[in-house]
Parts: structure tokens; sequence; C-alpha cells
């Protein structure tokens, strides 16, 4: 029997059937249906591209331009769908924007693609041999290393025949140099010149040079290669990386790889060139009067006209004086619509200057170590972390109101600030300042966390007025809701809108600017922190809000006197980065489901024309392996809360059934995300959970305890000084009804999560160890005191900056309690979950006995996801095996 070869991934294209499925009813995989391998759940090559992003209307509302390309294309082309005839056009790709890079740039982009799909097809049947070698069937494992180190000899002898060559080249170089210095010396002695010395033949090779490397060597240097060849994000084709809309004209300006692009509607002419540069340009704006542009670089905002040469700068740099006890530095610009003010945030070093009058070095960081172990000796490398009982180092901030100037203006003498924080050793986080249209107003949020105190300001346009605080609220403003306020105002300017917990719920509020006072724009137990726009008249907004359905996002109309909501997405659908057109006629947003995966669709708001869809962003042999969808259902806890869960039956399943079932669980909050989404295909939660049903018969639920976010304050905050334990009851009143609900075998539930569900699953296991029979816990942070103070500080407790007080909520003093088997999962290069919170609490399990039950399995290169040499196919064949291991087989039907 010949071994079997993987040349390619050419297994990739299945061949099962897949049944349209309604989104949330109960699916189930035909008894007989072939269920897909994890190797061709988890593909090398994903089967999702990119979703559209930056999707925006042109200000006539015709027009809807985003930022997208085909899945297994890279990068984000500019495409542009015509509201008026229905056609789409894509502006830019490879092909036309070759144009405006150097050669070198487009041959490397075109073999570091060839490079990605080649490294995609050989992981895919490296993959699948693994598991035929298994299977039993006669694999050559070996035929990639192999042909990897028959390049490599390749290229080492290719190598050293240009150095030989090289080599040659220079003697005879030298050879003649020194004919020509001896010719020169006889020249000026008087006599003939010495006859030129006989080429000379060609030395031995060295026994050395000749001598093949051997094996090991070999394997040496494809491990150079690899890390000399590995991918890097600049290597491929990066696409359109922003855009923007004129004021009045159906065209935009463009931003690809240090230039800006001209591209007008109304013509078939690609992109004209406005501005190229090796600098990072970022395209800002229109002039008011589209007849020009304003664009920044690093900290510069300039502005240019279309017909006239030159450049303004706009926020001329600060001027300090030599005795100035802070040396403020530009760090944001935002200018006004009309054009006519702008904003400058300025930030200055934490520490004064020093008696040189040169600003001292900032406070040392604090850098942990990350241990690499790919080399022959161990090295470190070091990442910043600043945890909660770290002393800070807030900037000290300046805000300056200027006028922009006119095209050849003189400088005017600079205002003071309107608006300072001394910065230093406190948490201080400030806004995006945000213009009226018109210019005569600006606004802007600050958060005090020590204080616990939130305010809003609103200024004039005046460049020494100070601005006023409009809504100040101290404690009670809920933990999530400081990176969601994010004032904006009105077309009219008379209204500031802004996102608030007043109620328990992110909902958008309005301040009216003249009167100061301050009133709900919607009412009801929801979450819609996500303003999208206005209507031009300002008599309409529209918000994505979860009212109706937790797990799907939809889109709304509503009236700004009423607080009237009109749904504009199909009910069932979870809408993302959504746009709207001025003129109310029409919003974009990605939305999708279990069913019918996410792709950007354009609705019409007054729902007189169906939906289109405009992209396609899923390659189509994913409909071989989606064999069926989970069913959702709630469950209420002992607090009268109602929690949102899903399930996946195997096929055959009967409510008697006495089965094996895993739950899976986050339980922390994600700011705007939770597990239990309709458009959500998770890794372990969805794709393996489907699997685990459809091949070994277990009921797999994911669900969202206490402590996820979108579901209202009281869940959100759920974490606060008892992180874990709100989780763990949910846990607890969940494994009471799965048996008689879910035909569950009450002896055989296991618990997995991962990041914030890893520390949930061992803080569970040690502190209910009977509840479930097994756990895995992936990437968990053991102890709090030194995760990151941004997360840590908000969500968990209040913090001590002279002691780690956060250490009341380690996991190690509980893991003793630990009864039944747990496998601890982490990558061992993970800068954001430390892999030395997984040591710490596994060598704490070692100490209290629990080495019989306790599993370590590891990604020597991984980070936060994995990813290094342990790809999701092989993930998820650990957690097969463990969970058959531990909670066995489901019993034939």
């Amino acid at each position: 029997m010949k071994p079997v070869t993987f040349a390619a991934a050419g297994s990739l294209a299945l061949a099962l059937a897949f049944a349209a499925l309604t989104p949330l009813q109960a699916q189930t995989a035909p008894a007989a249906a072939a269920v897909p391998t994890l190797e061709q759940i988890f593909r090398a090559q994903p089967y999702r591209g990119v979703d559209a992003k930056d999707a925006a209307f042109s200000r006539s509302g015709r027009y809807l331009a985003y930022l997208w390309n085909p899945v297994g294309e890279p990068g984000t082309d500019l495409w542009v769908h015509d509201t008026r005839t229905g056609k789409t056009r894509r502006v830019t790709s490879p092909q036309l924007l070759a144009a405006f890079d150097a050669p070198e740039d487009q041959q490397r982009f075109d073999r570091k693609l060839k490079q990605r799909n080649t490294e995609w097809a050989e992981r895919q049947a490296r993959e699948e041999a693994q598991q035929a070698y298994l299977r039993g069937d006669k694999v050559d494992l070996s035929q990639w290393e192999s042909a990897a180190l028959e390049t490599v000899k390749q290229e080492l002898a290719d190598k050293k025949a240009r150095d030989d060559a090289q080599k040659a080249a220079d003697k005879a170089d030298a050879e003649a140099e020194k004919q020509a210095m001896a010719a020169l010396a006889a020249k000026r002695a008087g006599k003939p010149a010495p006859a030129a010395a006989p080429a000379s033949a060609a030395s031995a090779p060295d026994k050395q040079d000749d001598k093949e490397k051997e094996l090991w060597e070999l394997r040496d240097e494809l491990k150079k290669k690899l890390v000399r060849d590995k991918l890097k994000p600049e290597d491929l084709y990066p696409g359109v990386a922003r855009f923007v809309w004129a004021r009045k004209a159906d065209e935009l300006i463009l931003q690809y790889r240090g230039g800006l692009y001209r591209w007008k509607a109304d013509d078939d002419q690609a992109p004209a060139p406005l501005v190229a540069t090796q600098r990072e340009l970022r395209i800002v704006a229109y002039t008011p009067d589209d007849a020009g542009f304003v664009y920044m670089d690093e900290t510069r905002v300039l502005r240019a006209r279309f017909n006239q040469a030159g450049v303004q700068v706009l926020n001329r740099e600060l001027v300090i004086a030599d005795e100035a006890p802070k040396k403020y530095r530009i760090d944001q610009t935002a200018i006004s619509e009309d054009g006519r003010w702008m904003s400058l945030l300025a930030r200055a070093p934490v520490n004064p200057p020093g008696d040189d009058g040169k600003p001292l070095p900032p406070p040392k960081e604090r850098q942990v170590e990350i241990m690499n172990y790919g080399e022959r000796w161990a090295t470190a490398r070091k990442v910043d972390r600043e945890v909660s009982d770290d002393k800070r180092a807030v900037k000290p901030l300046a805000l300056y109101i200027r006028a922009v100037p006119a095209a050849g203006e003189a400088p005017r003498r600079q205002p003071a600030p309107v608006f300072t924080n001394a910065g230093g050793d406190v948490w201080f986080e400030m806004s995006d300042v945000a213009w009226a249209r018109d210019g005569s107003r600006y606004a802007f949020t600050t958060w005090e966390r020590e204080k616990e105190l939130l305010r809003v300001y609103v200024g004039k346009a005046d460049e020494s007025a100070k601005p006023e605080v409009v809504l100040e609220r101290r404690g009670d403003v809920g933990h999530e809701v400081v990176s969601v306020v994010q004032p904006r105002f009105t077309p009219d300017g008379r209204q500031l809108v802004l996102v608030l917990d007043e109620s328990g719920w992110r909902q958008p509020w309005a301040i009216d600017v003249a009167t100061r006072s301050l009133r709900p724009l919607l009412k009801g137990g929801f979450e819609a922190h996500q303003v999208v726009g206005f209507t031009a008249d300002s008599k309409a907004m529209f918000v994505l809000a979860n009212a109706g359905d937790t797990a799907a996002m939809n889109l709304f109309r509503v009236d700004m006197a009423s607080g009237e909501m009109r749904a504009l997405g199909a009910a069932g659908e979870y809408h993302r980065a959504a746009a709207a057109s001025e003129d109310g006629r029409w919003v974009g947003a990605n939305a999708g489901n279990w069913a019918q995966r996410p792709e950007l669709k354009l609705i019409a708001v007054d729902g007189k024309a169906r939906p289109a869809t405009l992209t396609r962003s899923t390659d189509p042999a994913w409909a071989g392996v989606g064999l069926q969808q989970p069913e959702r259902f709630h469950y209420a806890n002992r607090h009268g809360d109602r929690i949102e869960g899903y399930v996946f039956k195997p096929a055959g399943w009967q409510a008697g059934d006495r089965r094996p079932a895993v739950v899976y669980v986050y339980g922390g909050p994600l700011n705007d995300r939770h597990i239990v989404e309709v458009d959500s295909f998770q890794n372990t939660a969805y794709l393996f959970g489907m699997y685990m049903a459809a091949k070994h018969g277990y009921v797999m639920v994911a669900v969202d305890p206490r402590g996820h976010s979108d579901y209202g304050r009281k869940f959100s905050d759920a974490n606060w000084e008892h992180p874990g334990e709100p989780q763990a009851e949910d846990l607890e009143d969940l494994v009471k009804l799965l048996p008689g609900r879910f035909g569950v075998d009450p002896a055989r539930i296991g618990l997995n999560g991962w990041s914030f569900g890893g520390f949930q699953t061992q803080y569970t296991m040690y502190t209910r160890p009977d509840l479930f029979a097994a756990g895995i816990a992936g990437a968990g942070p053991t102890e709090w005191e030194n995760y990151n103070s941004w997360y840590s500080g908000r969500t968990l407790g209040q913090t001590e900056r002279s002691k780690p007080s956060l250490r009341r909520f380690s996991l190690l003093p509980l893991a003793r309690g630990l009864r039944h088997p747990l496998l601890l999962v982490h990558g061992m290069q993970d800068p954001n979950v430390l892999y030395q919170d997984t040591v710490n609490v596994y060598r704490e399990l070692l100490e209290s006995g629990k080495a019989p039950l306790v599993e370590l399995f590891l990604d020597p290169d991984g980070v936060h996801a994995l990813g290094g040499v342990v790809k999701p196919a092989a993930w998820h064949r650990k957690y097969e095996a463990f969970w058959l291991d531990h909670l066995g087989r489901a019993a034939a039907p």
C-alpha cells in the first residue's frame, strides 16, 4: 500500500448538503448526515472573510461607500453602491492602486499572498494527514519537512554559489589592483612594467564547504528561515484605510499607503492622486466649500486646495515659554464641520523640567517578562503592564480652542487653554471633543475614577471662554457607561445627545443646550448605547438596540420628541457597524444570524423595498460545515433574573435521555458583547458545540450568567467586589434544570470557559466542587492583582495604590477545593492574561494533592487566543478527548 500524500488542501471542497434553517428554532442534524471533521470545521483558510466596515452615505444619500473585499482577498478596497440604480462599483483594487506603488511593493504583496495561500493549504493537508495517521492509514508525515529542507538546501547551495562567485570576483579585482599598483611603481622608478601573473587555477574546494550540512543543521537553517519569512501585516496588500465624503458633492477622498486620492461618483475615472508621501497621512474632511481638503500627518493638521498649489498648517504648534512649568505638545485636533473652529488637546510630560530646563525622563513603567523557549536558550521579552497598585503617570492635559486661520492669514497670538487637568497619580479620562455642525459649540466628557465623578462640558466657540459643566454625576453611574458616553450634537445644534446609565440601562439622553435640562430619549429595559445618526431636520435619530431580543441588536428609527421606536431591520438578526443617510431614507448595517451569516445590507427606512445584500463574505464551502443551529432558551435564576442561553441537541434527542453535557461560560463584561448572540459563531461555544452534539451525541449548552454586558447594569456590575460568585450561583441554578429539561445525566456535566470564563470555570470548580464532573479552563486570570488595571479596577472592585488589594479575589487559596478533573489551557507567551497565572494555580493544585486531577495543555508560542503551534483544530481535538475520557459517550438512542 502506497503512503497517502496530501499535496494540497484538495479535501477542503466539502460535498455535504446544507439545509436552509430558520434562525431561532431548534434544529438537529439528520441522523444520516455526515459529520464534518474538526479539521473541516476549523479549516486553515477561514470560511469567513472581512466584514464590511466604515460604511457611510454621501451627503445626498444616494451613495453608500464601504471598505470590504471578498473572502480570500487581502485588504479592504473601496466599494460604492448607488441606491438609485441598484448597482455596486468596486472603486479600488490591487491592480488599480499598483500604479501608485513601487514595483518592489507589488512584488512583495504578490509573493507574500502566494506564501499565505500555500501555508494555508499545507497546514490543512498536514492536519488531515495527522488524523489519517492516527486512524491507522499509511501516511508520510515527513513529506512537508522533507520538501522544506530541500528548499533550504537549494537556497544554501544558491547562496554558496553566489558567495563563491563574489569571492572569485573580489580576488580577480584584488589581483588587478595589485598589478596596477606594481605597474605604477615601476613607471615611477623608470623600470619596465612587470608581466601580468598568469591566471591561477581555481582553488580546490574546501572540504568543509564541500561537505553537505547534516540533517540537524538543515533543520536549524529551516527554523531560521521560518522566522525570517513569517508573515507580517504589512506583507499583504492593505487596501484603502479610510475615506471621507464631500460636504455637498457626490465625491470622496480615500487614503491608501501614505497617499490621498480623489474620486467622483458621476464619472468612470479611477481615483486621482492628490498627495503622495512616505508619511502616514490621514484624511480628515473636505473644506466647507468642497474646494479643498483637510488632512493630517503625525500631529499636524494641514489644508490644501484642489486648484491651488501649497499647503497650510492649521494647528500651528504651541508656543511654550522657557520658564513654563509644563511643556505641552498637541496630541489631538478636532475641526468643526463648518471649518471655522478647532480644538487642540495637548499633553505634557509627567515630570516637570529639571534644573537644566530639559524634561526629566518619565517614571519607569512596569514591565513583565514573557519567556520564549523556541531557541537553544530561553530568552525573555518585556511587555508594559499597569496593575491596580501601580503609581499612575497620567500626562497633564490642556484644551485649547482656536479659530481656523483663513488662507494666507498671518499667525494669531496663542490663547490660553480653556480647560486643564494636572494629571499625575490619578485616573482621569476625557472623551473626544465633539463640535456642533455650525461651529457654535463644542462638548466633551470627563471621568475621574477615584472621585467616581462623571462630568459633561459644553463650551462656546470662543478662544478664551471656559466650558461649563452641564451635567454632573457622582458615584452611581454604572461601571460600563464611561466608554460609551460619546456626546454629539444634533444637526441643528440645539441638543447634546449622549449615552447614560440613569435607569439601569445604557441609553441615549438629550441635554437641551439652551436650558441645560436633561431628558431620556428612550424608555424600557434594553440596551441602546450606539447612536448611529440623525435626520437632517433633527427630528429623528437612528440607534442600535436590543429591544425585544437581547441576542439580536436591531436598527431603530426613533422620534426625538416622543421616543417612538420603529424597527428597520429584520427581527432575529444582529445589526452591527451601522450607518444612516442624512436624508433619512436609507440605513446600512452588517446583519445576519446563525442561518444567514452576516453581510452588509441596505435597508429602506420606509420599508417599501426589500433589503439589498451588498456583500458576500462567506466561502460557499461553509454550507457543508454548518450542519445545525442551536435552540435558544432562558431560565430564571434564584433572584428572578432572566438568564439567556442556547443549546445544541443531537439527532435523536429525547427529553428522557441521560446524555453527557458541557456548559460554556464567559461571565465577564465585554463592553458591548456577550456569548448568546444570534450572529456569533464562537469557536468553542458554537462550532465545537455543534460538532460534539452531531458527532458524539452530547448536549452542548452556552449561557450568559450575570456579569455579561448588554443585559443592563445589574448584569454588568455583578462582579463588583465579588467576581465569580454571581455566575456560580447562576450555573448552579442551570445545572438543576438540565436533567429534566434537556435530557442530561446530572453526573456527567462539564464546564468550560476562556479568559474570564477560564477564571469562572476554576472559581466554580473550586467553590462548588461537586457541581460539575470535569472542567476546562483556558487562559484564566487567577491573580487579579496582576491583571491590567483598566479592566480590573473598572469591573472588579475598589483598588489601593499602595498595595495589591485585588489579591482578595485570587483563586490560589480556593484551589484546594478541587474534587474533579480539570484541564488548564494557556499560551505561554500570552501578554494579556500572563501564563504565570496558570503556573501559579497549577503549583497550588499540586501542593494541595490534586496532581491526579489536574492536567496542563500549553501552546509554547501561543498568545491569549493561542495561535502558536496549537491551531484551533488541535486545540479542540484535545477538548474532545478530555470530555470523552471524563464524561463518556452518549448511549445510543
